[in-house]
């Protein structure tokens, strides 16, 4: 009997030694990750939280541009353009956008001394009531700053790791938040305020976290389709995997060009990759753009769409709009001679993977719903920004004089679980494998090897 309960002792204490070993690790990396992609979490949620109410900030900004006045007749397009034109001797006029209502201005972009602008057209008079240059329009910097840091492909891949770590962040969050024997949902679903500030700084962190899961995972899994790298392979995959645009989507011939729509216009996710037709040229003339904007009203195309106009002589039109529904979305080709459709692809062509990123994408911009929309992604955002300042002031108040205060643990390879977990995630996420494979080369390279940073890192 003393045997038996001396071996249940033995074996019980080292299984608490390894889930102490898990739980160390856990918290080890938990906190390194926020540490290292606290600033850029906080970055994105300031500026996703701006981006939100992005037609709200331009209707405001660009009043004066956006407003006309309705008074009768409409100019006809041509004639509009064949303003611009005047107004910019050599331009190159890339893409027409008609307003979306009688009281909203008609937008000309053109290429003029190596600058892209955006002239505002009055269309009852087919006058200039002013222009952008479009590298200054305000909410299209916070995009960049969003979605690549204004430092182009570098910066992707940087808000890429940032998201996916996000998701690391989380998964090991989740492990120290779920609770093991407390009683009760102090702690758990709600701070107690009652138990001191070491226990309430802890709260406050955590239970806020814990209720943010759920959003800030799927606002992480609806950028990434947008991404460079991880975005793109995943986008390949759903096309050659039969779940992008479907064969039926072209009437008429099969496209004969290699180029894809994402190459010469912006459209809707789904459509990126769609190859765009050739026109059957037939003489020298192409058709006026008025009846592309006719052909356009006639196939019910959403008010705010944009008309990408053809630079060579067998492109095409290609007409897109970002509607705030995803179900609103269309991308289209028109033949500039004959006004043939050649390519009419909307939500209802989608395959299933297709139409969840449309609909995840809208989520995401905060458009789907309108404001409610918009005031839950704004809260989960602000509940970002919280839970960052709060995890780095729990961790402050905690550290010692000397270290980094953060719990020794062993190599990740001495805990399975964890190391399972980091395979996983590393598959489905390349980027955060290449990213621990970095980190753990350099633990063994330099941490493990010089002494006073081991003693800083409790290495």
């Amino acid at each position: 009997m003393e045997e038996n309960k001396e071996q249940k002792g033995i074996a019980g204490a080292q299984k608490s030694s390894k889930n102490n070993q898990l739980h160390k690790t856990i918290w080890r990396w938990h906190f390194y990750a926020g540490i290292i992609f606290a600033p850029i979490l906080v970055l994105l949620a300031v500026t996703g939280s701006v981006y939100l109410f992005k037609a709200e900030i331009e209707n405001v900004l660009y009043a004066d541009y956006y407003q006309v006045e309705p008074q009768g007749e409409q100019v006809s397009v041509s004639m509009q353009l064949e303003e611009v034109q005047a107004l910019y001797p050599g331009a190159i006029v890339t893409k027409y956008r008609p307003g979306e209502d009688e009281a909203r201005s008609n937008e000309v972009t053109v290429s003029s001394n190596g600058e892209s602008l955006t002239v505002f057209m009055d269309p009852y008079t087919g006058k200039s009531v002013g222009e952008l240059k479009d590298d200054d329009r305000i909410m299209d910097k916070i995009e960049e700053i969003h979605g690549e840091l204004m430092a182009g492909k570098i910066g992707d891949r940087i808000v890429e790791l940032a998201a996916c770590w996000t998701i690391v962040l989380m998964a090991t969050g989740f492990f120290l938040w779920f609770p093991k024997k407390r009683k009760g949902f102090g702690g758990v679903l709600f701070p107690r305020f009652g138990k001191g500030s070491k226990i309430l700084r802890r709260d406050l962190h955590a239970v806020p976290a814990f209720w943010l899961t759920g959003g800030l995972l799927f606002l992480v899994m609806t950028g990434l389709p947008w991404s460079g790298f991880w975005g793109t392979n995943f986008q390949a995959i759903i096309t050659n995997s039969g779940e992008g645009y479907p064969p039926s989507v072209w009437i008429g011939d099969a496209p004969s060009s290699d180029i894809e729509t994402q190459e010469i216009a912006e459209v809707p996710w789904a459509a990126e990759t769609l190859d765009v037709p050739l026109s059957s040229v037939q003489g020298l003339i192409p058709m006026p753009i008025d009846k592309v904007v006719g052909i356009a009203d006639q196939q019910g195309i959403y008010p705010g769409y944009s008309i990408f106009i053809p630079q060579e002589q067998d492109g095409v039109y290609t007409l897109s709009v970002f509607p705030p529904k995803a179900q609103d979305e269309a991308t289209m080709h028109i033949d500039q001679y004959s006004g043939a459709v050649l390519a009419d692809y909307r939500y209802d062509n989608y395959g299933i993977i297709g139409k969840i990123v449309a609909w995840g994408i809208t989520l995401h911009k905060g458009s789907q719903f309108g404001l409610v929309n918009q005031l839950i992604s704004l809260a989960i955002c602000l509940g970002v920004i919280f839970t960052v300042f709060t995890g780095i002031y729990l961790w402050w108040k905690r550290k010692p004089n000397k270290g980094s205060g953060a719990p020794k643990a062993p190599a990740i390879f001495k805990t399975k679980p964890f190391l399972a977990l980091m395979i996983v995630l590393g598959i489905l996420f390349p980027l955060v494998g290449l990213s621990i494979l970095i980190v753990w080369l350099v633990d063994w390279a330099i941490i493990q090897r010089v002494p006073a940073v081991k003693r800083w890192l409790n290495a």
